[in-house]
């Protein structure tokens, strides 16, 4: 097979080079339907949490208790549209009077849609989903959760610290979960300067749905949900 040679270069395969390049096409095409689709779901919250946890796990109840109160209060939720939390959120959700909305992945070993999503989209990357979570939000509620909770968590917080995104509530829920994270950021980064210890006013802890709801109303007390249109312009750059 040719080879496409570049003095001081690994020789590249012109098939992959081809796919490589036209793959932009496929990731455009997440892009355009998740902002063709989700634009009109403001005001939204994007809840995220563990696959792993049963029906019958108190996180679950808690989760679809959240939801229902959020939806039924005007906001439209947006989960990950897998099990365990993330079918929790969508639940409660379905329940109540607002769109649920499931951001699906797909993965090698397939992770299965749960029923409850009266907007379903799916994405092959990480990155195109992770766009389509903060881009709408009015706010982020973390549940208990492994890599990939943590992973959105880190991600928003690294976005709003760094002025890429508008300042939006980011809730965790369930503090005896949090407590030992948050204690690390305290004394580990905040103390070595990775940090800043302001920087731990980005988040909050929240045990109950009445709290969350109450953390998120009182956030856009004197403005409204919608951004600005400084907001609007940071978030084209998103």
């Amino acid at each position: 097979m040719k080879k496409t040679e570049h003095p001081g270069l690994s020789p590249i395969d012109d098939t992959m080079l081809t796919r490589e390049s036209w793959k932009i096409f496929q990731i455009m095409a997440e892009f355009v339907e998740g902002f063709e689709r989700l634009a009109r779901i403001r005001p939204s919250v994007s809840i995220f949490g563990s696959a792993r946890i049963p029906t019958d796990h108190p996180y679950y109840r808690l989760t679809v208790d959240i939801a229902r109160a959020l939806s039924d209060a005007g906001f439209s939720v947006v989960s990950g549209g897998g099990p365990g939390i993330m079918e929790a959120a969508n639940k409660g959700a379905y329940e109540g009077k607002s769109p649920s909305i499931g951001l699906n992945i797909q993965l090698p070993h397939e992770q299965a849609g749960n029923p409850y999503q009266d907007i379903s989209l799916r994405f092959r990357h990480f990155f195109s989903r992770k766009v389509m979570f903060v881009k709408y939000a009015a706010a982020y509620v973390v549940l208990p959760g492994g890599f990939g909770t943590l992973d959105e968590l880190a991600e928003i917080l690294t976005l709003i610290q760094t002025g890429k995104t508008r300042r939006i509530p980011v809730i965790l829920v369930h503090e005896p979960f949090w407590t030992g994270l948050l204690d690390w950021f305290r004394h580990t980064l905040a103390r070595e300067k990775m940090i800043d210890l302001d920087d731990l006013d980005l988040m909050c802890v929240i045990d109950t749905p009445d709290a969350v709801l109450d953390a998120i109303f009182r956030h856009y007390e004197h403005r409204g949900f919608e951004p600005s249109a400084e907001e609007a312009e940071i978030l084209l750059d998103l």
